[in-house]
């Protein structure tokens, strides 16, 4: 049985946040270099998006380095995180501790990530990244 395929410089399997970041990187450092690279990312849910259904506090220094004008292009990144609270749940009570230092969020977003990983294979494709969701990855060729 003969298949069709097509071929890319690159493969990326999984259209989460580092698979789409790998993809938009690769695009944009082969335009600092000149180069013209085919960049593809195959998902097997059927959008982007549809695997990462949990929220996230969001550290957003790797977003600022793959972009640094994240807010100007309207990355949902809306919500602040403002406070912390380090507690001790019991059956009946929530004892406070100390925040230790890597707990703490200022500076960091409240997100979705499905949301996030939408935005960002929008901004994957501006830069012709191609994008095939419902396609599981079966072997290598």
């Amino acid at each position: 049985m003969e298949r069709e395929s097509m071929s890319y410089d690159m493969v990326v399997v999984g259209g989460g946040p580092s698979g789409l970041a790998a993809a938009i990187r690769l695009k944009q450092l082969a335009a600092e270099h000149g180069r013209e690279t085919s960049v593809c990312v195959i998902e097997k849910g059927a959008e982007i998006g549809a695997h990462i259904l949990s929220g996230a506090v969001i550290e957003p220094r790797a977003l600022g380095e793959l972009f640094p004008d994240w807010k100007e292009r309207g990355a949902p990144l809306l919500t602040p995180a403002t406070d912390d609270n380090f507690l001790y749940l019991t059956a009946r009570h929530a004892i406070p501790l100390p925040t230790p230092p890597q707990m703490k969020n200022h500076g960091n977003y409240i997100a979705s990530l499905g949301n996030l990983c939408r935005w960002l294979a929008q901004q994957a494709e501006a830069l012709g990244v191609e994008i095939y969701p419902g396609f599981a990855a079966a072997e290598v060729l």
